[in-house]
């Protein structure tokens, strides 16, 4: 009976977190005020040497940009121009709040072969740092400071991009995965789940539930979402994520059937 009710918790909290329907909007990649400071770094090759090069010019412009107005207000607060600084000075702090984006989405430059095979204490480093940005980033009971979770990503995302034979690939793809799936960008999140378990096919984390459940709820991807659900039911622990197991096996009775338009239990 409580396992039967925690089933149902599940649905309703999975039909919740859809709410409005509306997502995909790269929240999750918006730049976190810190990293705003050093643009420039950090990017890495993708598979368009076209895009790389959009990607730097425009990371670029934005540094020059801030640097310029920097510069600006510096010449104006020596010069006694309270006036024109006070300007600069607006015109910078308008530049700190509008959406700046990554656009470099490292689980998909990385791509499925990656191979979780080594501890790496710098990777270890990397992985409690995005951990304590995480965990560090709640408010109250259900609030969360959203720079911290992105600043989060950031660390899990170095964890991939800077030691990619580390151990610890697989779980920060899940974990980075939670924290897009939390901003609502449903293609990078699956994107994530996804290399959690095809960089680390062992996982302990319920990443093929998760991507199931979005290719299924949110794409209508039915044959992904069954072979997912199925993969997770024969991988995983059978003590272990029972209300996962028990909403998977319902799904997997619906898609095999004649599903019904919702995930309704």
């Amino acid at each position: 009976m409580a396992r039967a009710f925690c089933t149902v918790c599940v649905a309703v909290l999975l039909l919740v977190c859809v709410g409005c329907r509306e997502g995909d909007k790269g929240k999750g990649m918006q730049l976190s005020p810190s990293a705003r400071a050093g643009e420039t770094g950090g990017l890495v090759p993708v598979t368009s040497a076209e895009e790389m090069d959009l990607v730097e010019e425009v990371a670029s412009a934005r540094a020059a940009y801030r640097h310029g107005l920097d510069l600006l207000i510096a010449y104006y607060r020596d010069s006694g121009n309270h006036m024109k600084r006070t300007w600069a000075e607006k015109e910078l702090a308008s530049l700190n709040v509008i959406p700046q984006y990554k656009y470099v989405i490292d689980a998909e430059i990385a791509g499925p072969e990656l191979q979780a095979l080594e501890s790496i204490p710098e990777a270890d480093a990397l992985y409690a740092e995005a951990l304590a940005y995480e965990r560090g980033s709640r408010r109250l009971l259900i609030l969360r400071d959203k720079d911290m979770l992105r600043m989060a990503i950031e660390k899990y995302n170095d964890v991939i991009r800077r030691h990619p034979t580390s151990d610890k690939i697989g779980d920060a793809a899940y974990r980075a995965g939670q924290l897009y799936h939390h901003f609502k960008d449903y293609r990078i999140a699956v994107t994530y789940y996804e290399r959690s378990f095809q960089w680390d096919p062992a996982t302990i984390y319920p990443s093929r539930f998760k991507a199931a459940w979005i290719y299924d709820d949110y794409y209508h991807n039915r044959e992904r979402a069954l072979q997912l659900y199925r993969e997770g039911l024969e991988k995983l622990p059978r003590n272990r994520y029972l209300e996962w197991r028990e909403f998977a096996e319902l799904r997997v009775r619906g898609l095999s059937g004649s599903p019904p338009a919702t995930l309704e239990p």
